[in-house]
């Protein structure tokens, strides 16, 4: 949220033209902090609900918070980066991308305020048969994993000169194939002989 209003407060003076510093600096926050960033609140967000018992779709909050996070991944990298690409091109912002900043943090904060109040109950994969689903956790060294990968995918996106998330894709991969099957082992467990 922090850099979503530090993109804000960047780019009004620059919407006023005579700040072409502040255009530059928008766009090196964006391609330096604000990517690597997003992909890594994604990336433990998806891992943290495949491998707790909160489960990626069992609570309307958590997949709501999933819907809001795909949306803000799609506008930032295909909306607000182009956008920010062509600003520092052309040294011209956009009342558009000025705006467009502070529903950004907005969603942010909204996510924010879903972690604490967690409303809305659970989906209808988060009961089966009137009864609550309960969801195995996963082993610890997944969420060592998590951790680990964005530092990997920051040494890498420094070395390749853009954010390359490949490392906390897998983790997200490995944390969905661990949440299989433990369900699967779980089910096998629970079937009447």
């Amino acid at each position: 949220m922090t850099c979503a209003l530090a993109l804000f407060a960047l780019l009004v003076p620059a919407l006023r033209g005579g700040a072409p510093w502040a255009v530059e600096a928008a766009h090196h926050l964006d391609t330096q902090l604000l990517a690597p960033l997003a992909n890594t609140s994604a990336a433990t967000g998806l891992v943290l609900s495949l491998g707790t018992a909160w489960g990626l779709a069992v609570h309307r909050w958590v997949l709501t918070k999933l819907l809001i996070t795909l949306v803000q991944l799609y506008l930032g990298i295909f909306v607000l980066s182009e956008a920010l690409d062509t600003a520092a091109d052309t040294l011209r912002v956009s009342p558009a991308l000025v705006v467009g900043t502070a529903p950004m943090a907005g969603a942010i904060a909204v996510q924010a305020w879903l972690s604490v109040a967690k409303p809305g109950g659970r989906t209808r994969w988060g009961t089966r048969g009137g009864r609550s689903v309960t969801l195995p956790t996963a082993p610890p060294w997944v969420f060592a994993l998590v951790v680990a990968a964005p530092v990997v995918d920051v040494t890498l996106g420094l070395l390749l000169g853009f954010p390359s998330p490949l490392c906390s894709l897998a983790a997200v991969v490995v944390a969905a194939v661990v949440r299989h099957r433990a369900l699967r082992r779980a089910r096998r467990g629970s079937a009447p002989a």
